[in-house]
């Protein structure tokens, strides 16, 4: 299948060119998803049998100043890659996450829970579904969450390179949820790709995110511990560490429907931490 990707340098795009290096990956200067519509004139003009869209506004806290620009790249540009692929008959994957729900509660998040974004980046995402949604083609859109590989800028790196110089961290324990490796989303993304083609309209949201649900704070000390970094961590509550745009202290996923629909249980982020560790040669 000759499949074309949206996205070069992001976590996810560069797992999906290591497992699934024959597509053809298209960087900013040549589709730059604040143009849309030269998005949609790329599959227009191509020959792909499928389309992934690996690229977004990654920047959340910039977002809640910069909402009209977040919204053309995570909400007109994959809404329009999803007509264009209609239009020609082709099967549209689209990487989404977990800020469209409100982050209340406790209990996991499945794909029919109503959504309700709580801050800018999440509605530049919730928007991306819906166009996606509209467009009437097959379709699936994957929504995750706390992704991290070696690759990029990511919690993951954060901390490895705040305890070069720091013994001690204050880090948030009460957001909970998955971290999920780049490298089973884009596993995800192919598995979906391939059976995308039996899915109707309208495009139907999947949940890929890791177990098992950990905190911020928990997550930092598996990373020290695995990388022999002897940093002290101290939970703090997200109050204690404001920032621009809200956070959801819910990020549970519940991947149930991804295992019974496509044979893909939830990653493991242990593993999926010591793969990364070993890579960053630490």
């Amino acid at each position: 299948m000759k499949v074309l990707v949206f996205g070069r340098t992001g976590q996810v795009a560069t797992e999906l060119q290591r497992q699934l290096p024959q597509a053809r990956f298209l960087g900013r200067e040549q589709a730059d998803l604040a143009d849309p519509e030269a998005c949609a004139a790329a599959i227009r003009d191509s020959d792909a049998e499928a389309v992934i869209n690996a690229a977004a506004w990654t920047a959340v806290d910039k977002a809640e100043t910069e909402e009209a620009a977040a919204t053309v790249v995570n909400g007109a540009a994959p809404a329009a890659m999803a007509r264009a692929c209609a239009a020609r008959g082709i099967p549209f994957l689209h990487v989404s996450t977990d800020y469209v729900f409100s982050g209340a509660g406790s209990a996991p998040w499945v794909e029919t829970d109503p959504v309700a974004p709580q801050n800018a980046y999440g509605r530049s995402k919730l928007a991306g579904e819906q166009g996606v949604r509209a467009a009437g083609g097959a379709a699936a859109i994957l929504r995750t969450s706390w992704v991290f590989s070696a690759h990029g800028a990511n919690f993951v790196k954060t901390m490895l390179r705040l305890s070069e110089s720091r013994d001690a961290l204050n880090v948030v324990e009460d957001q909970i949820g998955g971290p999920t490796p780049a490298a089973d989303i884009a596993a995800a993304l192919i598995v979906d790709g391939a059976e995308d083609g039996r899915r109707t309209s309208p495009a139907a949201p999947i949940i890929s995110a890791a177990s098992p649900w950990v905190s911020w704070a928990d997550f930092a000390r598996e990373i020290f511990a695995l990388a022999g970094r002897k940093v002290a961590v101290t939970g703090i509550p997200t109050a204690a560490y404001p920032t621009p745009a809200l956070r959801p202290l819910n990020s549970r996923m519940d991947c149930a429907a991804l295992a019974r629909d496509f044979g893909i249980a939830a990653p493991d982020w242990q593993a999926g931490l010591s793969k990364v560790l070993k890579e960053l040669e630490i």
